[in-house]
């Protein structure tokens, strides 16, 4: 169930975003979902990719410095208050949520959100028992 989740700490500065990318392309690495957040000198892009350890391989060529971590795909209900729903599941059972963000595709009727936590093990745990749909790597590398 879990992720595979590539970070790449980037300067901050114009054209690190597209050398990244470029040689991810020319590897023949596809991108599967993406979230950066910058500060004034560097950024963290996220990364989820179909083949996680030719992306570490083939970055860390190119001098990059990179970092593996596993997330989850968790489908969240489509509607007003379908986010909210799990958060306040998540909140009843104290589980803490580092960051997350959302996936390119959805899920039959459902939206589809990348979530690190601080205990994934235990968050998968919640979540399962509570009914919400954890997604498993291969289906989220092959959607």
């Amino acid at each position: 169930m879990k992720v595979e989740q590539i970070s790449i700490f980037i300067e901050n500065k114009s054209g690190r975003l597209a050398e990244v990318c470029g040689v991810l392309g020319e590897a023949g690495v596809n991108i599967r979902a993406l979230s950066l957040a910058d500060t004034s000198d560097f950024g963290i892009l996220r990364l989820i990719v179909q083949d996680s350890e030719k992306a570490l391989t083939v970055l860390r060529e190119h001098n990059f410095t990179v970092s593996k971590t596993e997330v989850i795909g968790v489908e969240v209900p489509d509607s007003p208050g379908g986010l909210s729903s799990i958060l306040q599941i998540l909140d009843q059972n104290d589980i803490n949520v580092e960051y997350m963000y959302a996936f390119v595709e959805r899920s039959g009727d459902n939206a589809v959100i990348i979530f690190r936590f601080d205990n994934v093990d235990e968050a998968i745990s919640v979540l399962t028992a509570n009914g919400i749909k954890v997604i498993a790597s291969k289906k989220i590398t092959a959607i």
